[in-house]
Parts: C-alpha cells; structure tokens; sequence
C-alpha cells in the first residue's frame, strides 16, 4: 500500500525587510535566495522547493508589499497577487520590532482566504521576555484566526516549528517538481540575482534601486565558466560610482561576486562586469521585458 504524499504551495508575503528571504533560506537550509538590510531587495516571485520523504512544499518568496511609484513597483506588486491565487497555505513575516498596524494593512490588502501562518519574526531584537509575551498576547488578540509564531529567521530560532504546521493544512498530491528541483528558475537567473546582492552590500543610496543585472553569455568550459554581466542604471553619474576610482569599485564588485557565484556553482569562474545606461529604465516596458520583469 502507497503511503500518503503531500505536495502543495507554500507563499511568503510581508512588508519590506521583514525577513522573507532570510526565513526561505533557512526552511531550504541553504543561502538560496539573497537578502539585504536595504529594503526592496527581492523583486521577482521565487519558487523554492523543499523535498523530503512524504512530501514536497513550494515556497514561494514574493517583493515586500509597497505602494508602486514605478512601473517595476507595479510588476513586483503583480507578482504579490499572482501569488495569492494559488496558495494552499500563506506565510506573513513581520518584524516583530515594527508596529502591529503594518501587518494589519499588509492583511487588508492580501485579504487571505487559507490558512495562514504569522511569523513574528526578529525576536532576537526584544532583548526582555516579558515584553515579547506582551506582544506576543496582542497580536493573538488582533489575529485570533491565524497560528502565530515567534521566530528569528536570521538565527534559525523556532523554524523548525514551520513545517509541522503546514504539513497539517497541505493536500494530498504528487510532487509538482521532480524530487532533485531546487527551483523554477535558471541558474543564469541566480548568478544575476547574486550579482545584485553584491550591488546591495558595496553600494550605498540610489544605486541598488536603480541597478539591474542581466547575464550575456554563460559559457561552461571543461575547468571553469565563463560569465559576461551587464549591469543596467539610470544615469551617467551613477555608472561613475559603480566603477569607482580608476575602475577600483567594479573591480571589488567582480572579486565579491565571483566569490558568491563560485560557492553556488561549486565551479571555477572567470567572470566580466560591463556597465550600461539606459535612462529611466523602471519606467520603460520594453526595458523591463528585456531585463526579465514580465
């Protein structure tokens, strides 16, 4: 007799920096999808899939919830509501240190119709703990509907609690993926996505917000790749700062991000960063279809 198989998706939805990627890459246990202390980080839908005897869950990582000031906010928010149409089971992390208001309005907009998990999560930030049952007490009284949980993403405090919850609310089903699926995505798509985690932690102000990454080449030789990326901005000022004194920025851009693509590859890589500008670019469809913001 076939034992029973749970299959289903799993999606992730919070405002801005509230810890969603850093939450997926611990339930993966992997550095899967990347992740800043700057907000907007994440501006694609990602599936992630977890594959273990009895079952397979679907994470999907969604853009922090913001009101859209580009055509890029616009198609980010599109993927925020795509993903609510095929959820069996929606997760909402939210910074335990931000009011409860927030994730009031982020439940208003999503207006879930399954079963939901809340994930207070950044409880390593309340340092006295009958402050965090204080708060804890709260927000079960604003949600009496939803299971809540305290967490710490970043720390992997209470993640294991994660997954005994969902197994309870998923269906019956055949795995959707084959049971060596990591993701939907092409590799190409996390090397450009690791690149720009780089842009997040080098650069300071505008420049992570304007800057998009697009892979050109992607040749596997027999003792390494070779990758050739283009890095997309919005103005000739900001392509200066990329590359930094007598190329001294891009340079240590290209050492970082070759590092991270190396450790994801598990290859050798020789990799070329070439800089473009393209003139408000968040706002233009056809860069943004090109770019891979559909």
């Amino acid at each position: 007799m076939q034992e029973k198989f749970q299959s289903g998706f799993v999606n992730i939805f919070g405002a801005p920096n509230a810890g969603k990627s850093t939450l997926l890459n611990a339930l993966l246990g992997e550095h899967f999808v990347i992740t800043s202390p700057k907000v907007q980080t994440t501006r694609h839908r990602i599936l992630g899939i977890l594959n273990e005897p009895g079952y397979q869950i679907i994470f999907s990582d969604t853009p922090g919830i913001i009101e859209p000031k580009y055509k890029l906010h616009e198609k980010m928010m599109r993927h925020v509501k795509s993903a609510l149409e095929d959820a069996d089971v929606a997760i909402l992390v939210h910074d335990i240190t931000q009011p409860l208001e927030e994730i009031k309005n982020i439940s208003d907009y999503l207006k879930l119709k399954v079963p939901t998990l809340l994930l207070l999560n950044k409880i390593d930030l309340v340092k006295k703990k009958e402050e965090l049952e204080t708060i804890f007490k709260q927000y079960q009284a604003a949600f009496p509907n939803w299971h809540i949980l305290k967490v710490s993403a970043q720390k992997e405090t209470n993640i294991k609690e994660i997954v005994p919850f969902l197994l309870k609310h998923l269906p019956e089903a055949p795995p959707y993926y084959p049971e060596d699926s990591m993701s939907d995505r092409p590799v190409r798509f996390f090397v450009s996505e690791l690149i720009r985690e780089q842009i997040y932690s080098l650069y300071q102000d505008e420049i992570p917000y304007h800057a998009a990454v697009i892979i050109q080449a992607f040749e596997e030789k027999t003792t390494l790749d070779v990758i050739k990326a283009e890095i997309i901005v919005a103005r000739e000022t900001q392509k200066m700062i990329l590359l930094g004194k007598g190329g001294s920025k891009i340079k240590q851009l290209g050492i970082n991000a070759r590092k991270q693509i190396e450790e994801f590859l598990q290859r050798k890589v020789h990799l070329e960063l070439f800089v473009k500008v393209r003139p408000k670019w968040r706002d233009n469809e056809l860069f943004l279809r090109e770019y891979g913001y559909n």
